[in-house]
């Protein structure tokens, strides 16, 4: 297993270095600019703001410029947002985006997974179409709608919560509540319907009807025996969807006025702000890569019968 994990750290350097190269050539050939407006620019500023950010030289040049400032830990200047680079607007957006993808998606398996074993030890009653009703509506139910319907229930009618805001600005914990259901909405329901199927699967296979036939308690069979091995689907789920939550939502941050980074992603492709377009791919690479490999370990840790080479 050391080695294993040895060999995938390596492997995420050439990984990287092909995102990035993929990622800068691209929003490089794209039509548009940094700098395009209404109102054109004289030649003179143009070349030099073009001057300013080296952006006069040859694209290889560029490239390499830009693929050794990466390697220093520089994401470079937004040509947007003049007042900080990139680095400070991702540093200071990303922990935002991190601790809401965390909860929703902790709130998300810990209800998914209870409603897809209810679901499926309790197969074709009420209980099972309950479940599985309500998984129905995660899935269907956009996000642009769930927001705003919990802001007008819960906020408005009930006055609970506040509409938006976010711990960091001063509002309090509450603030937290509502854009964590919202966000975890869509991914309790998939939960839920993967935990169902595969504990099913499970359930069936002959090692559970041994542990019956020994008469072991039901509960036991479900959590001891069954749990373990219909947990590997829903694993497989949660690699790329714990690197999508943790990146942000762009509609529920909007909504909420959750400072994060989704914001940032959308506005800086329509600005065409190639710095902070690129700083974003990385970021959620990284973090897409890093949840992969926590998803390999955990599949080893849950079926021994996984061998790496």
């Amino acid at each position: 297993m050391a080695k294993y994990i040895v060999k995938r750290i390596i492997g995420m350097i050439p990984t990287m270095l092909i995102i990035i190269t993929l990622s800068f050539f691209i929003v490089r050939i794209a039509p548009g600019g940094p700098f395009a407006s209404e109102r054109a620019l004289t030649e003179t500023i143009q070349k030099n703001i073009e001057a300013k950010y080296h952006m006069d030289e040859p694209l290889v040049k560029q490239y390499g410029r830009y693929l050794f400032d990466v390697l220093r830990g520089d994401l470079g200047p937004s040509y947007k947002y003049k007042d900080y680079d990139v680095n400070y607007y991702i540093g200071h957006s990303l922990p935002n985006s991190m601790a809401l993808g965390s909860i929703a998606m902790v709130l998300a398996i810990l209800v998914g997974v209870t409603l897809g074993i209810l679901a499926a030890v309790y197969q074709n009653s009420w209980i099972d179409y309950l479940c599985m009703a309500l998984a129905v509506l995660g899935i269907s139910i956009p996000l642009f709608v769930i927001a705003p319907v919990l802001q007008l229930v819960f906020s408005l009618k009930l006055n609970w919560f506040p509409t938006s805001g976010w711990v960091t600005t001063g509002e309090g914990w509450k603030t937290v509540v509502l854009p964590t259901i919202a966000l975890s909405f869509s991914y309790f329901a998939t939960i839920a319907r993967l935990t169902r199927s595969s504990m099913l699967e499970t359930l069936r296979s002959d090692y559970i009807r041994t542990a019956k036939a020994k008469g072991m308690k039901g509960s036991t069979i479900v959590l001891k025996h069954a749990m373990k091995g219909a947990m590997l689907p829903i694993v497989s789920y949660l690699g790329p969807a714990f690197a999508g939550i943790m990146t942000g939502s762009v509609v529920v941050e909007q909504i909420f006025r959750v400072p994060g980074l989704g914001k940032f992603f959308v506005q800086s492709s329509f600005n065409r702000d190639y710095t902070l377009i690129v700083g974003v791919v990385i970021v959620y690479s990284v973090i897409l890569i890093i949840a992969n490999l926590i998803v390999d370990i955990i599949y080893a840790l849950l079926d021994p019968r996984i061998a790496y080479k």
